[in-house]
């Protein structure tokens, strides 16, 4: 098992990385829609914006 793993490490590594980069992007559009405003928008200007009904409440 040892030896697995020593001869995986940077797989490993690599792989944790991404798993926290997506956990990270994840918490960041939770916190968002927590607070009110849109996960997926982020133009400030929905005025012309094909979403502006979905994703804002009024």
């Amino acid at each position: 098992m040892l030896q697995w793993i020593s001869a995986n490490i940077w797989t490993i590594i690599i792989c944790a990385v991404l798993i926290g980069v997506v956990a990270a992007i994840i918490i960041s559009m939770v916190r968002k829609k927590k607070q009110g405003r849109s996960a997926v928008c982020g133009c400030g200007n929905c005025k012309g914006c094909a979403m502006q009904g979905s994703c804002h409440k009024k």
